[in-house]
């Protein structure tokens, strides 16, 4: 959902001449109706999606102490680093300054230089993570779906194994096809559509722990987490580790937190309208993470699954776990896009800015549609999106790890989006002396948060690792 692609958000980014302050704001464009109650609404929207199904496994390999204190940890963390970043908006003035409209374009305006190409590579080897991420979790849905239809016909007795390869191609075929929609701005309704299933999917799986917490009769669960014996205690330091990218993942929205932002009006500025609904947003969303977690772990305690609708952990209600994974399914056909239409657009914009003669790249053909105004069809993109989508497919069949992929993603993505250029935006943007006592307190924040992302990134590669010892490619079954 980033860089120069407002449309997602209901603004249009062609720039039209100032003609009234009623009707266009400073810089020229259509004046912005976002509010505090529509910020907050897109971030929770972004947040909660298919990372709240692997908290109720972190919590697990935390325990009761360190689980919740370590998602309130990260929290806290979130919420500072985004007021910092929201400050990043404007450059110079809160108020008049330069409105800075993408992530990259709040990295240029106050970084520059090599930083803005780093801040590039790791959004966009983001987005293809996520992308292969979105792919393995949905394939696994559908296949949930199937075996618990197949639990309840056989009464348990059958083991249902399924070959995950067929989902993840039907899958790729499904997102061949939505990649062909142009714009951000013709993808509102899919948005609208998967924001909705998130929170009905979300909600299904906290009733069910609750349910099942009311028939165990008991609290499951320790302490300190999953117990030695149950795992050695190398795997116990490794999961730990994992559980924190999981986490890290479950919060990660700071990459189209500027996007949002200049949606919102203004005044007052809209830095403190952010503010504001970094704090609501993040406050709602680690409540219902504490709930989901909580719940998954309270109702299975040290065999919590990796994913709280498909590992299994509940078998009945059959036809609630059917809509709640089907839910599941039609949120990531739509998070796909979502995230990767800012992918398509930097890579076809960049061709058509360094070959502009080439009509495979610029010429769009009219394909006549009976009924409705002909389909304008660019060969490039028809070339390219449907090449990156089989190449995220491909990778998926290569990895099905969903736990594993979703740990590496957050840890990868946590720090250098989260925190490192909100602190370093800030520092340079505030002109803090260094050495000074606040510049060692952020860098002391920042460095604090490097280590825990190195520790998660390490546990997941280590997940991967031993997950690869039992693999054959292309041949993975649930």
């Amino acid at each position: 959902m980033k860089m120069g692609e407002d449309q997602a958000f209901g603004i249009s980014t062609d720039v039209v001449p100032q003609g009234g302050s009623k009707c266009f704001d400073d810089d020229g464009r259509l004046k912005r109706t976002g509010t505090l109650w529509t910020a907050s609404a897109h971030i929770i929207t972004a947040v909660i999606g298919s990372g709240v199904l692997s908290l109720a496994w972190a919590t697990a390999q935390l325990g009761w102490v360190a689980g919740p204190a370590v998602m309130f940890l990260f929290s806290l963390v979130t919420y500072y680093t985004s007021i910092l970043l929201s400050a990043c908006y404007r450059s110079g003035d809160p108020v008049s300054g330069k409105r800075n409209y993408t992530y990259m374009d709040a990295v240029q305006a106050n970084l520059g230089g090599l930083n803005v190409k780093l801040c590039g590579l790791v959004q966009y080897a983001n987005l293809v993570g996520v992308a292969i991420g979105y792919t393995i979790a949905s394939a696994i849905s559908m296949m949930a779906i199937k075996r618990s239809n197949c639990f309840h016909a056989s009464g348990g007795k059958d083991p249902c194994q399924i070959n995950s390869n067929p989902y993840m191609i039907a899958f790729g075929v499904i997102e061949i096809i939505f990649s062909q929609i142009k714009d951000f701005d013709q993808l509102w309704w899919l948005s609208i559509v998967a924001s909705i299933m998130s929170f009905t999917y979300s909600t299904i799986g906290l009733g069910l722990g609750i349910s099942q917490i009311a028939a165990n009769g008991k609290i499951g669960g320790s302490l300190t987490g999953i117990s030695i014996g149950t795992v050695t205690q190398t795997q116990k330091v490794w999961r730990s580790f994992q559980a924190l990218g999981d986490i890290a993942f479950a919060y990660s929205y700071s990459i189209i937190l500027i996007e949002i932002q200049d949606t919102v009006k203004s005044p007052p500025s809209e830095a403190k309208t952010m503010k504001k609904a970094t704090l609501v947003s993040v406050s709602v969303t680690t409540l219902f993470y504490m709930l989901c977690g909580a719940a998954g772990y309270a109702a299975f305690g040290d065999l919590a699954p990796g994913n709280l609708l498909t590992g299994f952990g509940f078998y009945n209600p059959f036809w609630l776990l059917d809509i709640a994974n089907a839910a599941i399914v039609i949120h990531l056909v739509g998070a796909y896009q979502v995230y990767c239409q800012p992918l398509f657009a930097f890579l076809e914009k960049y061709a058509a800015e360094k070959f502009p003669d080439s009509d495979f790249i610029t010429k769009d053909i009219d394909v006549p549609i009976p009924g409705f105004r002909p389909y304008k069809l660019n060969l490039f993109r028809l070339v390219w999106r449907t090449a990156f989508v089989i190449v995220t497919t491909v990778i998926s069949m290569l990895l099905p790890f969903f736990n594993d992929v979703v740990g590496l993603l957050g840890a990868l993505g946590f720090w250098p989006l989260t925190v490192y250029f909100p602190v370093e935006m800030y520092i340079a943007q505030k002109k803090i002396p260094k050495w000074s006592s606040r510049w060692l307190c952020l860098q002391t924040l920042s460095f604090a948060c490097l280590i825990i992302s190195i520790a998660a990134a390490a546990g997941s590669v280590a997940g991967v690792v031993l997950d690869l010892k039992t693999y054959k490619p292309f041949k993975t079954s649930f």
